[in-house]
């Protein structure tokens, strides 16, 4: 009976240590990174208020640098009201929530996904997504807006594209004016592919 019982005890284990495996893997699966190394993109930064030390800044840049797996470097330049301008390196880990004001969220979340937050301790859910021209393509753009800060992301990369974040004493608002993530679009072509088209056909036509 005692050794019937022991073995009745060592397969619940091993199934409920599969499953715990297998849960943490699609967990794992389910954090697509959306950037690569030499992608890079630039803001335009304004505040109200009284900024805090390092947040009194007129222009920043932000160039991924390295990625492994889920974990992300990026080096941000960033020029401040009196014309300094500096460099830091920032690291992202997009599995374990470490997304520092949620600058780059996992790649592809829609309405009703969430993405983890160390910071929090907890989930934030995408609320809503809209097609919108952005730097000259259109672009699926995602959001959430809470009472700290409004965020929106581009949905392919996952990096943020606008935000308010609301701080202690003020507020301060960034928007991209420039990036190498994505081409501008002619007539919802890249622009390449247009020019590229456009020269075929004054090649039939002048043959």
């Amino acid at each position: 009976m005692y050794k019937k019982a022991t073995v009745v005890l060592l397969i619940s284990i091993l199934l409920m240590s599969t499953a715990l495996m297998q849960t943490m893997q699609a967990q794992s699966s389910q954090v697509s990174v959306g950037v690569k190394v030499g992608d890079w993109i630039e803001y335009n930064v304004s505040t109200t208020g009284t900024p805090m030390s390092g947040h009194d800044i007129t222009y920043a840049k932000l160039e991924i640098i390295e990625v492994k797996e889920t974990a992300i470097k990026a080096n941000v330049t960033s020029t401040a009201d009196n014309g300094t301008v500096s460099t830091i390196t920032r690291s992202f880990n997009l599995q374990q929530g470490q997304i520092q004001a949620w600058v780059i969220i996992p790649a592809n979340l829609g309405p009703g996904d969430s993405f983890y937050d160390s910071s929090i301790g907890g989930n934030v859910t995408i609320q809503g997504e809209h097609q919108r021209t952005f730097l000259g393509a259109t672009r699926t753009i995602t959001y959430v807006n809470t009472t700290d800060r409004d965020k929106q992301w581009d949905k392919a990369t996952g990096i943020f594209v606008t935000t308010q974040d609301y701080l202690e004493n003020s507020t301060v608002s960034a928007t991209a004016i420039a990036t190498n993530m994505w081409s501008s679009q002619i007539l919802g072509l890249d622009e390449t592919v247009f020019y590229a088209v456009v020269g075929v056909v004054i090649a039939v036509v002048v043959i």
